[in-house]
């Protein structure tokens, strides 16, 4: 065989070979890649994103979309090949497994965790937006969940809403620590509560709860001699009207400042975006603070993708998306729902050289 040809040979053999190991070598990575963006005042599979009822709405134009990321999932077993492909793609990221699912996480807990996270994002998002307009709701302290084996177990439930312990009222979920640690264990503690169903039943005619009944439960021991009855304290809102929010197949709570700006848009006459394409991204609490999130260029780089002019951005992200801006999409730093409104006022009105820009410089 002439040396040429057994040199090609060779080559192929081993470049075969190297494939072939890429192919069955696992690689403790995972990726992340612009996902899907939706606009929070439209509709997604055939239904209203944020419905509406019992309360005055007004017509919407132009979009404010929130953004999300594709990963690959925790149970999945990237091998070398797909993770050196990623590395090559300009549009997506391989970083280390644990970064994504940290402490081991399986899909079915992450899964979990996501779903709570949304959910607790939607509340939030109702309650800074209602704020953020003027409307009041009340809150309530319930009981978020009950530890198994505890001496709350089959004595109280999740969705309880607790009024007060020994007598005292409670006002923040930390109320109810700081009063049942005061006992030693062993101690009754009384819990004044309205039922999970009862609760449930003045939630949907959006009123207070108002009858009570008396729980006691005997404290046990915790690791610095205080007694705990084994329960996680929470707030529930009760809202003066219907606020839906469908979206399927998303998780997280970074959806929560652009649920919020859709609801504002539908309940206040102006017209926030004035027709504009806008996106962004942010996790938001009750009173409005917008919190920075994960795979933020990713995020930017989908908005992009998908039309988006301008992308509200929160501010402990703003050094990391400036680092790499897609062409055509202006960065908006934002920290509360109240700078974001401001934001979108000043965009409507074409007032852009106002708006506070992203900085590579934290």
């Amino acid at each position: 065989m002439p040396r040429r040809t057994a040199t090609m040979l060779a080559s192929t053999l081993m470049l075969f070979a190297l494939l072939c190991a890429g192919v069955f070598m696992k690689a403790p990575y995972s990726e992340m890649s612009p996902g899907p963006t939706v606009n929070t005042l439209g509709d997604s599979r055939g239904e209203p994103v944020l419905n509406i009822s019992g309360h005055k709405t007004y017509p919407t134009t132009g979009h404010l979309n929130m953004t999300t990321v594709r990963v690959t999932g925790a149970d999945y077993d990237m091998n070398l090949l797909e993770a050196v492909y990623g590395w090559a793609s300009g549009d997506n990221i391989v970083v280390p497994h644990e970064n994504l699912y940290p402490d081991g996480k399986t899909e079915q807990e992450s899964t979990q965790e996501n779903a709570e996270e949304f959910s607790q994002s939607q509340e939030s998002a109702k309650v800074a937006a209602l704020k953020q307009i003027g409307i009041p709701v009340a809150a309530r302290v319930i009981v978020a969940s009950v530890v198994k084996d505890s001496p709350s177990e089959g004595k109280l439930h999740a969705g309880d809403v607790i009024k007060a312990v020994d007598g005292t009222p409670v006002k923040a979920p930390e109320d109810v620590a700081k009063l049942v640690t005061k006992h030693k264990p062993g101690e009754p503690v009384v819990f004044t509560i309205v039922p999970a169903a009862e609760a449930a039943e003045a939630e949907k005619a959006h009123l207070e709860p108002t009858g009570t009944t008396k729980v006691t439960i005997a404290g046990k021991a915790e690791g610095d001699g205080h007694a705990v009855v084994g329960i996680r304290a929470g707030t529930d809102h009760t809202f003066p009207f219907t606020i839906d929010i469908k979206l399927a197949d998303v998780g997280g709570p970074s959806a929560g400042l652009m649920f919020a700006l859709g609801i504002v848009d539908k309940l206040t006459p102006e017209n926030l975006t004035g027709g504009k394409f806008i996106a962004g991204t942010g996790t938001i609490d009750d009173a409005g603070k917008v919190g920075p999130i994960g795979g933020i260029q990713m995020k930017t780089i989908g908005a992009r993708q998908a039309g988006a002019q301008y992308f509200l951005t929160p501010a402990e992200n703003c050094a990391a998306a400036a680092g790499d801006v897609p062409d055509g999409l202006t960065l908006v730093k934002v920290s509360t729902i109240d700078d974001a409104v401001k934001a979108l006022e000043k965009i409507s009105k074409g007032d852009t050289a106002g708006l506070t820009r992203c900085s590579a410089k934290p």
